[in-house]
């Protein structure tokens, strides 16, 4: 096991990292930016290191700083958490060349899976089913026509780079196409620095159905049951839970062989997630795989009592599953709110929930700033029940208590949604929030 790991991250996702660290008896140093120098995760770490401003370009993504400070402060790995460099192949390779490990998949696994091209080439090959849509990536709109007039409308024009509902347009119709190819383009460009498109076919209000895996560098690759996140704004997810209240038991075990197959054809290893769509029909298709720990995975945590953050970190550092698919079970059902912050500002009284089967996880205090530079979640609250039903009451119980003075939060729209008939009854897409909200 390591001795040291350097957190490439903040928030709540590097508090949580940083804790798993102590229990394992790993020492922990984090790269911090000066907005992020009070934070709870620069003093709850071993060791931190200021290594730039604000500005994530100049702090949180330059990797060259991210890279001699693991090497000066004696780390042997790097642990990417989500976001900024999680999935960065470039990044991955330079910490491989520093005789540093990445705490994810090599940079070659990452290069392939990343490029959603690739990914979806690959899948074709090892028989997971994907949408049907281009054949490779298209240059120009008026190719991008010619394409959705043989596969039908309506259309998803997609960055190859993308992620996070970015560079990412929808085209009903001939006149659509056009105007939704070169925005998308555009935002990718900007966003990714990369701006290959390709394009699915549009499957008309689908659920949003992930499997989270886990696979070590020998080979054993296992699926810990699946996660619906159909609940979201603008295709950013919003609320997650464990299991999808739609699926059957047979549908779910071939999803999750799916997934393993899918990981198994990539030669991945390491913490993953592999993402489908799932039609009316209740036929799914492959769209992306992320390789990296995900924001929600908590709720199959709870389900399965099995700590992600622990088994990615005893996979990189070379040890063998001890977990067979024999021994893994879902055991009731957990949700996940993601809370947001609607403004930047400073927590002038903080109150979060507790008691059994409720998990916060944060980086709030009394005092804080919430920084305009970085992601407006600033609170993630997971619950657990027996059913799906006591986990709605015991989550709507749980925000209720919550209390975040100084800012505005999204706090009472997740009570909304989850009084919601349709969310109750769990009849919802991931068209549930504009039709049911306006949003």
């Amino acid at each position: 096991m390591f001795k040291r790991i350097l957190i490439a991250n903040r928030g709540e996702i590097a508090l949580r990292i940083i804790r798993c660290c102590r229990e394992m008896d790993v020492e922990t140093v984090i790269v911090y930016s000066t907005a992020d120098k009070d934070s709870l995760a620069v003093m709850a770490a071993d060791k931190a290191v200021c290594i730039g401003p604000a500005k994530a370009a100049e702090s949180y993504l330059n990797q060259d700083a991210i890279i001699e400070t693991a090497i000066l402060t004696g780390c042997e790995a790097v642990h990417p958490g989500y976001g900024f460099l999680s999935e960065n192949a470039a990044f991955a390779r330079k910490c491989e060349e520093n005789n540093l490990i990445f705490i994810g998949p090599s940079a070659d696994i990452i290069s392939s899976m990343v490029d959603k091209q690739s990914a979806r080439q690959l899948m074709i090959e090892c028989g997971v089913p994907v949408v049907p849509g281009s054949d490779g990536l298209v240059a120009t709109a008026e190719e991008a026509a010619h394409i959705a007039e043989r596969i039908g409308y309506p259309v998803l024009i997609k960055a190859s780079a993308g992620g996070g509902g970015k560079g990412m347009r929808k085209a009903f119709s001939r006149e659509d196409i056009e105007y939704a190819f070169e925005t998308a383009k555009s935002e990718a460009k900007a966003a990714f620095g990369n701006d290959d498109m390709y394009i699915e076919k549009l499957i008309i209000n689908p659920r949003h159905i992930e499997i989270q895996i886990l696979a070590d560098k020998y080979g054993n690759t296992i699926y810990l049951g699946e996660r619906d996140c159909s609940i979201q704004r603008n295709n950013q997810k919003l609320l997650e839970e464990a299991p999808s209240a739609r699926l059957c038991k047979d549908q779910r075990t071939v999803m999750g062989e799916t997934a393993v197959r899918a990981a198994r054809a990539a030669g991945y290893y390491s913490a993953g997630t592999v993402e489908f769509v799932v039609n009316e029909q209740g036929d799914y298709y492959f769209i992306e795989m992320n390789t990296r720990i995900q924001v929600e995975h908590p709720v199959t945590e709870q389900v399965t009592g099995i700590d992600l953050i622990r088994e990615q970190i005893r996979i990189a550092a070379g040890m063998k599953l001890n977990i067979a698919q024999e021994d893994t079970c879902v055991n009731g059902h957990a949700i996940e709110c993601r809370i947001n912050a609607a403004t930047p500002g400073v927590i002038k009284f903080l109150h979060f929930p507790d008691g059994y089967g409720v998990r916060v996880e944060s980086h709030l205090f009394e005092g804080y700033e919430v920084s305009p530079f970085y992601d407006s979640m600033i609170a993630k609250l997971i619950v657990h029940g027996k059913t799906r039903e006591e986990a709605i009451r015991k989550m709507i119980s749980a925000l209720e208590e919550v209390v975040i003075d100084g800012i505005d939060s999204n706090v009472d729209f997740h009570i909304s949604i989850l009084n919601n008939k349709r969310f109750r009854e769990g009849s919802f897409d991931t068209s549930f929030i504009s039709e049911e909200f306006g949003l």
